[in-house]
């Protein structure tokens, strides 16, 4: 009985792998061959386009463009807000659905330049990616302190052309 068995799984077994192969070769034959997807064409990039810098190389082409577009100021970089504020809290409205708030200088973002005139602050120069100006807590803190300091907050968006001419018409509106 054992060997009938035997005899009967093998050839049960065979039969199944053909079935299976079968099947197999009729989906091959009857079903297209599917084609590599085509690769998605380049975007061209324009001149329009901003040069890709890290952030590093962004504080490096501001520092160049107010030191030699501003001989009269001192700069200074990565200014805590509390070098200009002090350690103090005050209560603002930093968005639009949310009620006041208190908020403390040491939390803002550190500005990224302030140009000096002597002992003076007179102006902060903020660099920023994406929107952070205008959603991001820590710089919308650093703005407040700023405007509350009497300092024009200069921000620049660093996914932006920032093109030399620009950045300094815009820091001598301010200035």
């Amino acid at each position: 009985m054992g060997l009938l068995k035997n005899l009967l799984k093998a050839v049960a077994g065979d039969a199944i792998d053909k079935i299976k192969e079968n099947i197999e070769q009729t989906v091959k034959t009857n079903i297209p061959q599917q084609q590599a997807p085509k690769p998605a064409p380049q975007k061209a990039v324009s001149s329009q386009e901003p040069p890709q810098r890290s952030e590093l190389e962004w504080k490096v082409y501001f520092r160049e463009i107010i030191q030699t577009s501003f001989p009269g100021y001192i700069v200074r970089e990565n200014v805590p807000v509390t070098d200009i504020a002090g350690f103090v809290s005050n209560e603002f409205q930093l968005y639009k659905t949310r009620p006041r708030k208190a908020y403390k200088a040491e939390w803002g973002q550190p500005y990224s330049f302030v140009l000096y005139q002597g002992a003076a602050p007179a102006a902060v120069v903020m660099l920023g990616a994406g929107h952070s100006h205008d959603s991001n807590v820590k710089y919308l803190i650093a703005r407040m302190f700023a405007k509350q300091s009497g300092l024009p907050y200069i921000n620049f968006y660093t996914q932006m052309p920032n093109e030399r001419d620009y950045v300094v018409s815009r820091i001598r509106k301010f200035l």
